[in-house]
């Protein structure tokens, strides 16, 4: 990630409730992964659980890059 693309991620942080929603929805995702990854054995709920968490981490994922390019352009002439 670039500095520019960091900068704008923590002033979207501090500016916008929703995309601070997702930066902390995002973390929880990837925490719980985590914590199936390292489990020896998954149930089949488990398994369920950690493709739907994969899916729902990448469109958190897309919607926040979404938002840094759109910031960026109405940004990019102030």
């Amino acid at each position: 990630m670039s500095n520019r693309t960091a900068d704008i991620q923590q002033a979207l942080s501090q500016e916008d409730p929703e995309f601070q929603q997702w930066i902390e929805e995002h973390h929880r995702c990837e925490a719980r992964l985590l914590e199936l990854t390292n489990k020896n054995e998954v149930s089949t709920d488990e398994e369920i659980e950690e493709k739907t968490l994969k899916k729902r981490k990448l469109r958190l994922k897309d919607q926040m890059a979404e938002r840094i390019r759109s910031y960026e352009s109405s940004h990019a002439s102030a």
